[in-house]
């Protein structure tokens, strides 16, 4: 994507807004028109004033009070345009930087589960900021100034050759070696500066990472190495930046020194051209005056290219954001079935990450309403993955998840996901109210459904000890509640949800063993009536699920009940013997107990 490009999509991301920025086009090349005026007028002034005077004739007074009256005229009109085109630039930018933020927010939302998992939350944030604030100056620098001066640098300048071809020629001369001056750093320096801004980008995730973690950096003793490494992060930065100031150093040196030789040549040569009366001296004049005014417009340039320099890593990473599409979206017919009663089929379902190497193979397997099923196997083995096709954090690459007789990717993603609540391992609370995040389950819930909801997670007890109740600020991720606080708060976030089908991904783990039989027992009279999937590596938290997964390498091994796969003695015999045998002698191979001590 070239400067020129992005920056014509920056132009196009007006939107709504074009019908004004067509209006404010329209005034700045009315505005370049009477700043070109002026010069001219005042130059016609000068000869009027002149010719009187050579002649010793008297001054046409009515000519001259026209030509005055004209260039007041034409000054008034550019202060006043002036102003209002800088009033509705101010805010078109600031309202179009809000939407273009908005749609930039909601997209990421959009964005699958493996994107976020690839791309830091703190780049994606300095991303969005960097990138509409970016927007938003580009639209008030084009409206205020960049229209004007493309208009007089690219319409008006060629048009003083009318006036005088040879003081115009070598103005459009000295002009364009100056533009290519500036063309020749912005060159230079394009590739440097995307060094610079990727240096940027890794500042940012590293003291977001940091700030994110300041009790593990604080327990680990690790401010003064933290703090290093952001020293040295910021050092790189600086030498890649020093070379990029250097050419913009030289760039604007150039730029004094372009308007001294400009403004000289048009004298020397204005002067030389006056002896031989091939100019006048109001035509001298007036193009002493374009010089001044070029020249301006042209440092206007420069710093808009240097600006825009800066503005073009940033803007591309934007772009690159908000180019990249969801794996996972709406069929054009998709339909929304309305409440689910939760019969889900897994129909020889594959899925892989990568491509070459299958986190799911061939999984088929069948639940009806109102089952509780359990997935249980070692790390990795596609518990999570498969349940993640269940909810379309990705879509399956061969086969078909089906819920009541409809493949879900016939239905919209919002009622599939109103029919689903997850409870997540981590509990990822928002920065808000304890009440705020159980109304993220159903945000018009009554009182008595969010309590209802809190006495079933087992929560109701700890809430009421908080200073503030449910309206406690719970601090970023929750951190101001215990882990297993966390997670009851979760728990009941999804309970609120009131959907058919229900997955608890290790929902437990967080909750001591007290807590943990208290909260078995409320899950139990919870999931009553709807689907529930469990995964699970205490193997007590399973011990009454209707039926067992056993999932090794992506397939589903072993089937049955608790009792059934202990008997079978294969892989979940296995696991069960690793938690809960009381005597792992071989000649007592079967006893098991609830307590997960052992």
């Amino acid at each position: 994507m070239t400067i020129l490009n992005l920056y014509l999509r920056v132009l196009r991301k007006l939107g709504s807004e074009s019908k004004l920025a067509a209006l404010l086009v329209v005034a700045n090349l009315a505005l370049a028109i009477a700043q070109f005026a002026e010069p001219i007028l005042f130059g016609r002034i000068i000869d009027l004033l002149t010719q009187a005077q050579t002649t010793s004739s008297g001054v046409n007074w009515d000519k001259l009070i026209t030509l005055i009256g004209a260039w007041v005229g034409f000054g008034l009109f550019t202060i006043l345009a002036a102003v209002l085109v800088a009033l509705h630039a101010d805010r078109l930018s600031h309202r179009r930087r809000l939407v273009v933020m908005a749609e930039y927010f909601e997209h990421v939302l959009h964005l699958p589960i493996g994107f976020h998992s690839a791309v830091h939350s703190g780049r994606l944030l300095k991303t969005m900021l960097d990138g509409s604030w970016g927007m938003a100056g580009l639209w008030l620098n084009f409206f205020r100034e960049n229209c004007a001066s493309f208009v007089a640098l690219f319409v008006l300048l060629p048009m003083t050759l009318f006036l005088n071809w040879r003081l115009g020629g070598l103005l459009i001369v000295l002009v364009f070696l100056f533009g290519f001056l500036t063309v020749y750093v912005l060159r230079k320096t394009e590739g440097l500066q995307g060094s610079v801004e990727r240096y940027n980008t890794d500042l940012a995730e590293r003291a977001s990472d940091a700030l994110g973690n300041v009790p593990v950096i604080q327990s680990f003793t690790r401010i003064e190495s933290e703090a290093t490494a952001m020293r040295q992060i910021s050092a790189t930065l600086l030498m890649a930046q020093m070379p990029v100031l250097s050419w913009w150093a030289l760039a604007a040196v150039a730029t004094r020194a372009s308007a001294t030789l400009t403004l000289t040549s048009i004298f020397i040569l204005g002067t030389w051209l006056h002896l031989r009366d091939l100019a006048t001296i109001g035509e001298i004049v007036t193009f002493m005056s374009f010089a001044t005014m070029l020249i301006g417009r042209l440092e206007q340039a420069v710093g808009f290219a240097n600006w825009m320099l800066m503005l073009v890593p940033k803007l591309k990473e934007f772009f690159e954001v908000t180019d990249t599409t969801p794996t996972v979206f709406d069929k054009p017919d998709a339909v929304d079935p309305g409440r689910l009663t939760g019969e889900v089929s897994f129909d020889h379902v594959t899925f892989s990450y990568d491509n070459r190497r299958n986190a799911v193979s061939d999984v088929s397997f069948t639940v009806h309403a109102g089952e509780t099923v359990a997935l249980v196997g070692a790390t990795g083995s596609g518990k999570s993955t498969t349940l993640g096709l269940l909810h379309r954090v990705f879509d399956p690459n061969e086969g078909r998840v089906v819920i009541d007789g409809v493949d879900i990717r016939d239905m919209t993603l919002s009622a599939l996901r109103r029919n689903i609540g997850v409870v997540f391992q981590e509990p990822m609370l928002f920065a808000r109210s304890i009440e705020e995040n159980l109304r993220v389950g159903k945000a018009d819930a009554t009182q008595e459904e969010i309590e209802t909801a809190i006495e079933r997670a087992q929560a109701k007890d700890f809430i009421a000890r908080q200073p503030d109740g449910l309206a406690t600020i719970v601090g970023e991720r929750g951190r101001s509640l215990s882990g297993g606080e966390r997670q009851r708060v979760s728990i009941a976030r999804a309970l609120l949800k009131n959907p058919p089908i229900m997955i608890f991904d290790e929902a437990t783990s967080a909750l001591d063993a007290t807590t943990e039989r208290q909260l078995q027992k409320a899950l139990e009279a919870a999931t009553q009536g709807r689907t529930t999937f469990v995964i699970a590596h205490r193997l007590a938290t399973i011990r009454n699920a209707s039926r067992i997964l056993v999932f090794d390498q992506g397939s589903i091994v072993e089937t049955g009940t608790f009792e059934e796969l202990v008997a079978l003695d294969g892989k979940f015999a296995a696991l069960a013997r690793a938690q809960f045998m009381a005597d792992s002698r071989p000649e007592q191979p079967k006893v098991f107990t609830d307590d997960p001590s052992g």
